[in-house]
């Protein structure tokens, strides 16, 4: 038995090292962009470096879950880490951003695989008595390691070069990869089955689409340019060719069957719209010290200390409750501490204390955090074995999803309501000290120290003040997803982690 508990010991750290590598290099290029950029030029083409990575992971994710429940989950984690740790030693060599892009695609292929598999695969190893404890254990890191991903960057990037913000990910896939290798057996719950060729495609073609009108829209082009609005209209027929096909496929990359499970879809409709949210939160909040209180680029990523540990708490706490109480007892309350978070931080001004601000963020983190790790559990407790890949891994794409629209549309809103308040501040006749081919929508503009010091006292208050009110205007629409996360929350089905319930399936399977 002391052996069997060592063996899922290794196995729980490889899936720990994998998640951390994957969820930090969603956002750790964000503080060393800068950098990369300076040295390699091609500011025209950065926004890639993000974009390549995060259409390829969410393409990849509901491809990879479905093959390992047909295949095995093990050979397709380890592709998965082997592909991300070449992706990794490609762009630390990259010279130049389209080759940095590229490599960065590569990456996000092997993420897509691990995050996809990872959930389930603790499911499949865990003893039903210690799944909730463990659960907690991931969510908690795969929160904390969101969050701190901009701190760990910025600190590379200054005391050592940018390239190790992808160097570090090779010792660590190594060791992940040795660990996963030699401790985990090939799952023997799996079913071989037919391929569904078409979905696959249509699917990726349809996130390509979404994805890449999402993150150049309104920066590389307009977004009512042809460009964008073509990619638009190609999602949507992608789209819609993809429900027509999966509603007849055999064996289909995204069944929709599964969303019959009541507890299954209230909880991928919780994943959106709290994913949403919260990065409504993790954008602006940065946004708001440094540009409203003062606070330093340098310490960008301390400021969101406070919500990391908030999530960290509840992601835990969630994890231990969930073979007591029922998803939707552990998640309503702090759902509801997320709707009240985004409820105080509309009230924000440029006279706010940063310690009331501070409170404000704690209840946010508390908000979310257990959405972290109940929801992994909520989402696949209902189905086989054979179909708990397919399961997570459309959670996980629907969180991505509501996150990656979250940054956008909370964007164009915060961009919108700035441009106004500071156009209309500076309409009168302006001031000598404000450049006159300013872009007032562009917080990050607003925010560049050598430009911020051309302002005289005036100008920075009326920066500040629009900033401050166009923020927490923000919050306010944010508060949208946030309070239907916790409706939908209401109606989940009144179902627990039930380990007794799957003693003998554990059993069978090992």
């Amino acid at each position: 038995m002391s052996k069997e508990k060592n063996k899922v010991g290794f196995i729980m750290a490889g899936l720990l090292l994998s998640i951390l590598m994957a969820s930090m290099d969603n956002t750790i290029v964000a503080t060393a962009m800068g950098t990369i950029v300076g040295e390699m030029g091609g500011l025209d083409k950065f926004v890639w470096v993000t974009s390549a990575y995060m259409v390829t992971e969410m393409a990849g994710m509901p491809i990879f879950g479905k093959l390992s429940d047909m295949y095995g989950r093990k050979r397709f984690f380890i592709f998965g880490i082997v592909v991300f740790m070449i992706g990794s030693a490609l762009c630390g060599t990259a010279d130049s951003i389209v080759m940095l892009s590229i490599y960065r695609a590569v990456q996000g292929i092997g993420a897509g695989a691990m995050v996809s598999i990872a959930f389930t695969i603790l499911f499949d190893v865990v003893s039903p008595e210690n799944r909730g404890k463990m659960m907690g254990m991931f969510g908690a890191l795969f929160g904390l390691s969101s969050i701190a991903a901009p701190m760990v960057g910025g600190y590379i990037t200054d005391h050592l070069r940018w390239e190790w913000i992808f160097y570090i990910n090779l010792p660590l896939g190594l060791i992940a990869f040795v660990l996963i290798a030699l401790f985990y057996k090939k799952s023997a719950a799996h079913s071989r089955q037919s391929i569904d060729y078409l979905g696959a495609t249509l699917l990726v073609g349809a996130i390509v689409c979404l994805m890449m009108a999402l993150e150049l829209g309104g920066k590389q082009y307009a977004w009512g340019s042809p460009q964008i609005l073509g990619l638009f209209a190609g999602f949507l027929v992608l789209a819609l060719l993809l429900i027509f096909v999966e509603k007849r496929a055999a064996e289909p990359i995204i069944s929709f069957r599964m969303f019959q499970n009541r507890l299954y879809t209230t909880s991928n409709v919780i994943a959106m719209f709290s994913g949403a949210a919260f990065m409504s939160a993790s954008v602006f909040i940065p946004i708001y010290i440094q540009g409203v209180l003062g606070g330093t680029a340098s310490n960008a990523g301390l400021v969101l200390l406070p919500m990391m540990m908030g999530s960290v708490v509840t992601a835990t706490l969630g994890g231990f409750l969930m073979t007591k109480l029922s998803y939707r007892t552990i998640l309503a309350p702090p759902l509801f501490l997320l709707v009240a978070g985004l409820i105080l931080l509309t009230g924000i001004t440029a006279e706010s204390p940063r310690v009331l601000v501070t409170v404000y963020m704690i209840l946010i983190g508390l908000g979310v955090g257990a959405t972290f790790s109940v929801l992994s559990t909520s989402a696949i407790q209902s189905f086989p074995a054979t179909q708990r890949g397919a399961a997570n891994s459309t959670l996980n794409f629907n969180r991505s999803l509501g996150m990656t629209l979250g940054i956008t549309i909370f964007g164009i809103i915060q961009s919108h309501l700035l441009t106004g308040k500071l156009t209309s501040a500076f309409a009168s006749g302006g001031s000598s000290s404000v450049p006159a081919n300013l872009d007032y929508g562009d917080p990050y503009v607003l925010l560049n120290p050598e430009l911020s010091q051309t302002f005289d006292a005036g100008v920075l208050d009326v920066v500040r003040s629009g900033l401050a009110s166009s923020i927490g205007a923000t919050f306010a629409w944010a508060l949208l997803p946030a309070i239907l996360a916790l409706v939908t929350a209401l109606f989940m089905s009144n179902e627990k982690l039930d380990p007794a319930a799957e003693i003998d399936s554990y059993a069978t399977a090992h």
